[in-house]
């Protein structure tokens, strides 16, 4: 039984709702640990391609860890709650779907930080988002000071963690820490881009899916030929597919494909 996340099935979706607004959506270790048993079983389920993850109401994606109950935290559980952190953020950036972060309100330290362990990410207009932790006295412990880099270059990473300064979703695209920002506002407008492009990630097929995010996640660091040897591996797991099959008579036959996870 969920207390803190709102499931939802639209056909090859998810969508996930972070349902904590009086507390701005924050992280409690309830609500990590819930998200940890989501993100394994999703992986099991064949007919999902794509994760949907957005917060309730208009004001906040996820405003970070949950202060409230940091301040009861002993120094020895602080440390235990990064570890299961960096966890559950690391099985979501592992995971064979397709994550999708639909940033409908603030996001802040480790809101921020799961956005940025998701594939993609759409904002909706007037977002405001930053690595904030810096002005607490701390650092960011949930990957930010790892994933921001990679994902928008060490200068414009250090610009953002070294003030702690938040930004809004024009400038976050500018920047590429986001992919797209929604024509709307708020919950709704977050949702309709984000619904948008999980239908353009619902016409792929899953195993491609979870081979091209494979490919691209354990090559990004890789010496550009052993990259491309694990692409051609992760390529290699396609081809005695079905759903391969299906493309191609599909094609042939000038009609949508009918794709299995097989």
């Amino acid at each position: 039984m969920l207390e803190n996340w709102l499931i939802e099935d639209r056909g090859t979706t998810q969508e996930w709702t972070l349902n904590r607004p009086a507390a701005r959506n924050a992280l409690s270790r309830d609500t990590r640990r819930e998200l940890e048993s989501l993100v394994e079983a999703v992986a099991h389920k064949p007919l999902v391609r794509s994760v949907i993850i957005t917060g309730a109401g208009d004001q906040a994606f996820c405003a970070g860890a949950d202060l409230k109950e940091r301040r009861g935290m002993s120094e020895d559980e602080v440390r235990t709650w990064l570890h299961d952190l960096r966890r559950t953020l690391g099985a979501i950036e592992a995971s064979p779907k397709v994550f999708i972060a639909a940033l409908n309100g603030a996001a802040f330290g480790g809101g921020l930080e799961l956005a940025l362990a998701c594939d993609l990410r759409v904002a909706a207009r007037k977002v405001m988002m930053g690595l904030t932790e810096t002005r607490l006295a701390i650092i960011p412990g949930g990957g930010g000071t790892q994933r921001l880099p990679r994902l928008v270059g060490l200068g414009a990473a250090r610009d953002l963690i070294l003030t702690g300064r938040k930004v809004d979703a024009e400038e976050a695209l500018r920047m590429g820490l986001v992919e797209r920002v929604a024509k709307g506002v708020g919950h709704a407008g977050a949702l309709d881009a984000a619904r948008a492009l999980s239908n353009e990630v619902g016409q792929c097929g899953p195993v491609a899916l979870a081979m091209a995010k494979a490919a691209m996640l354990q090559g990004a660091d890789l010496p550009l030929e052993q990259g491309l040897t694990y692409e051609y591996d992760c390529y290699q797991q396609t081809i005695p597919t079905r759903d391969r099959l299906e493309a191609l008579a599909a094609f042939a036959e000038k009609r949508p494909p009918v794709f299995k996870g097989e």
